[in-house]
């Protein structure tokens, strides 16, 4: 299977969330690309309770996703994240959903680690705006009921 263009998977891992969302019996609708830092809308089926949706997509089998410095101030207690590793091939992508306040937490603590220790060659990291987000010990694999809807 030819590599898709990177703007395709970051498209596919959206539609793969709104399609698992109703497939757990929740209203999805992704959003226009130019809707600030949400990608879908999600609601139980009452709409009694909403939450916006940040999509992230990696194709790794280690999987790491990159986020902007942005990310370390753009939380709110109904935005989320899913991560999505598409994995390859036909296996079903995993999915971990993580609260905005962590994620911001966990890239601002991770990136000041990362300032603070010493490249291969001893020289210090030049700062920059990229962050990466990983989740080895699959802490939030599946967790489907952060969403609270």
């Amino acid at each position: 299977m030819p590599k898709p263009p990177s703007i395709l998977v970051g498209v596919a891992g959206e539609y793969f969330v709104a399609g698992e969302l109703s497939r757990r019996g929740y209203i999805a609708s992704i959003t226009l690309r130019n809707s600030k830092g949400v990608d879908i809308l999600a609601s139980n089926q009452e709409a009694t309770r909403q939450v916006g949706i940040q999509v992230k997509t990696s194709r790794h089998k280690q999987p790491k996703w990159i986020l902007s410095d942005k990310a370390e101030k753009y939380h709110a207690d109904n935005l989320f994240y899913v991560f999505v590793n598409l994995k390859g091939g036909h296996e079903r992508p995993d999915y971990y959903i993580v609260p905005s306040k962590k994620v911001a937490r966990h890239i601002r603590s991770r990136h000041r680690a990362w300032l603070k220790a010493r490249g291969k060659k001893g020289q210090r990291h030049r700062d920059s705006a990229i962050r990466n987000f990983r989740d080895p010990r699959k802490h939030h694999l599946d967790k489907w009921e952060l969403l609270g809807i």
